[in-house]
């Protein structure tokens, strides 16, 4: 199949085009690198499976050639980038969904929007299940990113009920593995890089709160399985395997062999205090559900943040 993947060149973006050339289909990548890097795209520079067109989806764009099939994953997505770019943000999740909606209305394509678990906010219910409402803060300093994805939920749901759109959302938890920003803000690479310099970690609040940490090639897996065989309505994409973040400093330091002290900081304000997917949904549509350990993943993680000879 000819597949779009816009936000190609970031963390999630490249290996989901690195999966889907493996598979044998031709891929166009669309991104504006505000958050992507080129470098993610390295090894298909120059080669016929994958066309890289620096472009910003949140402005109209053209494609004369058939296209079957759009991943559309474009948004800065860490608290520190979307804060930097909170009004990018919103056009990207507003402007970028209907510029997508209406090239899959154009081709007749299937389209998947990479939704997010933050439409949960600070969560009342727990484990949260995809027919949770949420618990948003509409003008906090996170919602140009909660309501940017809640948004593009919706038109999701409204090209689908007038256009008959064939769609899918997938509710993606956190995710870690190579490639992510090194200082992106995130907790798995600010533990990672504080560590190998020999920093002390950041943990903020007491460390009670929790998160679910999915390994990237686990998460690639569940977006194509979401495509091929779910249905339009919300799917949750992650790992149920809930750890609270001081937990998390001291398995991270454990695996990596390095003893790093903690460094307390206050609560970001609206943080979540719990995050961790109901999968039922995923398993039972998809037939899918997380494979690696924390400790796998993390291994790979760091060995990757290690060649990189950046630390």
């Amino acid at each position: 199949m000819r597949i779009l993947v816009t936000g190609g060149a970031g963390f999630i973006g490249s290996h989901l085009t690195d999966k889907l050339v493996s598979m044998g289909h031709k891929v166009l990548v669309v991104d504006n690198f505000i958050t992507g890097r080129r470098e993610n795209l390295e090894k298909h520079i120059g080669k016929d499976d994958v066309a890289i067109i620096e472009h910003d989806i949140s402005k109209p764009v053209y494609f004369g050639e058939k296209i079957d099939r759009i991943f559309h994953l474009a948004s800065p997505a860490s608290p520190i980038d979307y804060q930097k770019h909170p009004i990018p943000t919103l056009k990207v999740g507003g402007l970028g969904t209907h510029n997508a909606l209406g090239i899959a209305k154009f081709h007749k394509a299937r389209i998947l929007i990479s939704s997010t678990s933050e439409v949960y906010g600070d969560p009342e219910e727990h484990p949260q299940k995809e027919t949770y409402w949420g618990h948003v803060n509409p003008v906090g300093e996170r919602s140009c990113y909660d309501e940017s994805k809640r948004f593009a939920e919706a038109l999701m749901m409204a090209y689908h009920r007038c256009h008959g759109v064939d769609t899918r959302i997938a509710r993606i938890f956190n995710t870690y593995g190579p490639r992510m920003r090194l200082n992106d803000g995130r907790v798995v690479p600010a533990f990672v890089s504080q560590m190998l310099r020999n920093e002390k970690l950041t943990v903020f609040g007491d460390g009670s709160q929790t998160r679910s940490f999915c390994y990237v090639s686990d998460m690639v897996d569940g977006l194509i399985a979401l495509m091929e065989k779910g249905d339009n309505l919300p799917v949750n994409i992650g790992n149920p395997q809930e750890i609270t973040i001081l937990e998390f400093a001291r398995r991270i330091s454990e695996i990596a062999q390095i003893k790093s002290e903690i460094n307390f900081q206050p609560l970001p304000a609206d943080d979540p205090k719990r995050r961790r997917p109901d999968i039922t949904r995923a398993k039972t549509i998809l037939g899918w559900e997380p494979k690696k350990s924390l400790e796998e993943g993390l291994k790979e993680t760091i060995s990757w943040a290690k060649s990189l000879n950046r630390i």
